[in-house]
């Protein structure tokens, strides 16, 4: 055989046993990278990508490689999903890696997060399958540990949503009666003085100023004459009825011995267009369109008029039934009726709740900070007014701040099944339902319960939950929540998280321990150790926390666990 052919087989049968048949070497940590390293919590999942770049030489040809992610925590270990590659010379249609370039390989994972994966490793395990044989080679650690603050969102401290009472203690009332008058006369008739109307509006007025709980605020007149005949002499008119009126109002005032009624108003227009516009769109008369585009058509009282008169198949009918009702004085009362002042309802509670309206009970509720008293009140409530939803869905708040929460599901679906179209229950049974972590039926719960207060935080979490952290900075908009600031952390807004912390009304552990992790982003030691001293003194489970949680990892916190 020629020397030089001998040589060249024997190169390239090294090449092919190189190319092909020899094992595969050990993986190097050194080819991987992953972002984010360490890992982090995305709403209930830790997600990364591992890329793998993988040496010339390296990959041999007919080796098929499949990668199991394991993340490996607290004597346990969670795999993620398998990823497989292979060399170049393997049929499939699996990701390929050149045995003469390399390749890169991109390794999606996912884990459902548990609180001990703060303290875990991440590494590869690899299955190698070359033809017939197959074989294991060493895992490979590629990341350390995941930093866990978006699990800090919870649906448990968002504020259900209150059926909110609608007491006042000074509610207006008006009282109207109408004084009418004969065409072109100013003269108060008996039978008008007498008339139903007025007599009781004097006994409303009379009532008022007897009864220590109203007080009249102001009389008022208004006195018009009807849109026909001249301007000036409609003027004089009205004017005149209103003098007129006042008169005699003035008179059964001093008669009534009425001395306190704030102010008495009067005033007259000339001629009421507006009412005639009113009346005649109201009225059945066959040509009220064309009489309301007359109106639209000129400006002019006078103009207005003419061409009015001008239409005599319609004026007839407006003279006998539309022009009559615009003679005439208007009188009004403004009464504020004044309600039990706080004492009062506080006192009524206690001694004879059933004497109070349902809205004074609830408002009742609002008295005081204190939950469990609250739950009283509602309960109470529930008891004396069962067909009121919003008892046993205020009732159901209570006990969810309270943490009965299989108390207060139940409640809240007694007051949806009261009020099924009522937003409160629904979104109260959406922040239940977030807490099993069942989202899709939040969500549901959530879209039904548009207008419902404290929506946008419960909307919020939600997106946490789902790994939104944009979204939920929308949904918070400017509240000032510990949930509210986390998303404004996770998006790397720490000026405005700093100012929402410092917003909350009744700052808790969380509260502090979130101003902690912003002194940590922000490389501000004193800002954490303060921090964490108060999160730590009002729960003490903040200590075992803070010692796991990567966010201080370049900081000693001996001195404060």
């Amino acid at each position: 055989m020629n020397r030089k052919l001998c040589v060249s087989l024997l190169a390239g049968s090294a090449l092919l046993l190189t190319g092909c048949s020899k094992k595969l070497n050990q993986f190097q940590a050194d080819y991987f990278s992953v972002n984010p390293n360490p890992l982090e919590v995305v709403g209930e999942h830790v997600p990364a990508t591992v890329t793998a770049r993988i040496p010339a030489k390296f990959f041999v040809k007919n080796a098929e490689v499949t990668v199991t992610p394991y993340l490996e925590y607290n004597g346990t270990e969670t795999a993620s999903t398998a990823y497989t590659f292979q060399g170049e010379k393997v049929r499939g249609n699996n990701t390929v890696v050149s045995y003469d370039n390399g390749g890169t390989v991109t390794i999606p994972v996912d884990y459902n997060y548990q609180p001990e994966m703060q303290k875990s490793v991440l590494s590869l395990a690899f299955n190698v399958r070359q033809g017939k044989k197959q074989y294991v080679l060493p895992r490979v650690q590629v990341a350390t540990g995941v930093i866990a603050t978006a699990d800090l969102a919870t649906a448990a401290t968002v504020n259900p949503a209150i059926g909110a009472d609608k007491f006042q203690r000074i509610i207006n009332e008006k009282y109207a009666a109408d004084i009418l008058f004969l065409i072109n006369q100013a003269n108060l008739r008996n039978g008008q003085l007498n008339s139903d109307e007025v007599k009781a509006w004097n006994e409303q007025v009379a009532a008022a100023n007897a009864d220590d709980r109203r007080e009249i605020k102001e009389l008022n007149i208004e006195s018009y004459a009807s849109p026909d005949g001249p301007l000036a002499f409609n003027t004089q008119l009205a004017e005149k009825r209103e003098h007129n009126t006042k008169g005699y109002l003035e008179k059964q005032l001093k008669k009534n011995k009425i001395t306190e009624f704030g102010e008495l108003t009067a005033n007259f227009t000339a001629e009421d267009w507006e009412g005639f516009k009113k009346l005649v769109s109201e009225s059945n008369i066959q040509d009220k369109d064309l009489i309301l585009s007359v109106l639209k058509m000129y400006q002019d009282p006078e103009v207005r008029d003419r061409e009015i008169h001008n239409m005599t198949s319609v004026f007839d009918e407006l003279a006998e039934t539309i022009l009559p009702r615009l003679r005439y004085s208007r009188l009004t009362a403004s009464v504020d009726v004044i309600g039990k002042s706080d004492a009062e309802i506080q006192e009524a509670y206690k001694n004879n709740p059933s004497s109070l309206t349902i809205d004074e009970i609830l408002y009742c509720a609002t008295l005081t900070d204190d939950n469990n008293q609250k739950m009283a009140i509602y309960s109470t409530a529930a008891k004396i007014y069962p067909n009121d939803y919003r008892t046993f869905n205020n009732l159901g708040m209570c006990q969810y701040i309270a943490g009965n929460y299989d108390a207060a599901v139940a409640n809240f679906n007694k007051a949806a099944s009261i009020a099924p179209k009522n937003a409160e229950p629904k979104m109260n049974l959406g922040l239940a339902s977030m807490l099993k972590g069942d989202y899709r039926d939040a969500n549901q719960k959530f879209g039904a319960a548009a207008g419902a207060e404290g929506l946008n935080d419960a909307m919020g979490v939600y997106y946490l939950k789902q790994g939104d952290n944009a979204a939920a900075v929308r949904a918070f908009g400017d509240s000032k929540t510990n949930n509210a600031a986390l998303a404004q952390i996770l998006t790397k807004d720490y000026s405005k998280a700093k100012n929402t912390l410092a917003g909350v009304a009744n700052p808790d552990a969380t509260t502090y321990y979130l101003m902690a992790v912003l002194g940590a982003r922000t490389n501000n030691e004193s800002m954490i150790n303060s921090n964490l001293l108060k999160a730590i003194k009002l729960d003490s489970n903040m200590a075992k926390r803070a010692a796991a949680d990567l966010e201080f990892a370049n900081y000693n916190l001996s001195a404060i666990l």
